[in-house]
């Protein structure tokens, strides 16, 4: 009996001694051929800010602004990228709480190699921090098109920093992280209420807040060089694989589908921006035609099994009655 206390109280001491992990980092099958995938998603998706992005807007305001545009999506890259490692990963993707998660991974504190997201199951979690990164980086950045030529770049960083960290992080927890909105059953499969909403909102608010741009109808205000915004499209178009076929977080059926319907739906949409322009201008424009692309980009939706919704814990409510009820209803 002394040996068997001696024995306990050692163990006590160890586990008293060993920091202590959050339960969602417990260990699970990584699959190769998910990691790999995701490894290229998560760059395609980095790829449509910069250099993507940043050429799709400097492409479309006046000479005298092409490098301050695209500085603002590169300061989007560098300053969102630092705080969501700091706090924002956490706050988003660990606990469970309505509103917020909790600080368990502030600056990645406890996160291993070996540690997993529940949420995606199957690849290492620094690749699913990582992925959701370049989400949250590109949702900031989407809402600099909208006060482009008028916010000087100290401004910028300050609005980036306080809509980063009071907009696009409880959100993000709302809907993927486990919070009120995804245990009501709002579903979001790749960004269009977290990212596409959310900026569209931002930016018009934004827009508003700033007032007529300056020297609107008396100066000229053509893009200086539409060629850089078709590149950027390209790169946008592209880099949009990653971002709807990564959200199945998974090499599978579904990511291979989702890309289909991106790729499709940003064809009609250039194609039907064209013949509207066609029909009521007689000719179409290279900038009519990106847009409808862009636009197409933006629109493909389809409900996923509760099992595999982007950023939802498996451990919600939601997924636990969809679980148990089957799939969503089409």
């Amino acid at each position: 009996m002394g040996a068997l206390s001696r024995a306990a109280r050692r163990l006590a001491l160890v586990g008293f001694a060993t920091p202590a992990t959050p339960a969602f980092a417990e260990t699970s099958t990584i699959n190769s051929a998910d990691t790999a995938w995701m490894i290229v998603a998560t760059a395609l998706v980095l790829m449509m800010t910069i250099p993507g992005l940043a050429l799709f807007y400097a492409g479309m305001v006046r000479k005298k602004n092409v490098l301050a545009t695209m500085a603002q999506s590169l300061a989007a890259v560098a300053l969102v990228s630092i705080l969501w490692v700091a706090f924002g990963y956490s706050l988003a993707f660990v606990g469970d709480g309505p509103w917020l998660g909790t600080l368990d991974r502030w600056f990645l504190a406890g996160l291993s190699m070996e540690s997993v997201n529940p949420a995606a199951k199957t690849i290492p979690e620094a690749l699913f921090m990582l992925y959701q990164m370049t989400f949250a980086i590109i949702t900031v950045a989407l809402v600099a098109g909208a006060v482009a030529d008028r916010m000087r770049f100290s401004a910028y960083l300050l609005f980036t920093i306080g809509w980063f960290t009071f907009v696009y992080v409880p959100l993000a927890h709302w809907v993927w992280g486990g919070g009120f909105l995804a245990t009501a059953g709002v579903l979001d499969f790749a960004g269009g209420l977290v990212v596409h909403l959310s900026a569209g909102i931002g930016g018009l608010v934004a827009a508003k807040v700033m007032g007529r741009r300056h020297g609107f109808g008396t100066e000229n205000l053509a893009p200086f060089d539409l060629s850089l915004a078709v590149i950027g499209t390209g790169m946008l178009w592209v880099g949009w694989f990653g971002f709807n076929g990564g959200s199945a977080l998974a090499a599978n059926s579904r990511a291979v589908m989702a890309i289909t319907a991106t790729h499709l739906a940003a064809c009609a949409g250039a194609l039907t921006w064209a013949a509207v322009e066609w029909t009521t201008r007689r000719k179409p424009s290279m900038l009519g035609m990106i847009s409808g692309a862009i636009a197409g980009l933006g629109t493909p939706s389809r409900r996923p099994p509760a099992s595999s919704r982007h950023g939802m814990a498996s451990s919600s409510a939601w997924s636990r009655a969809c679980s148990a009820s089957g799939p969503a209803p089409r």
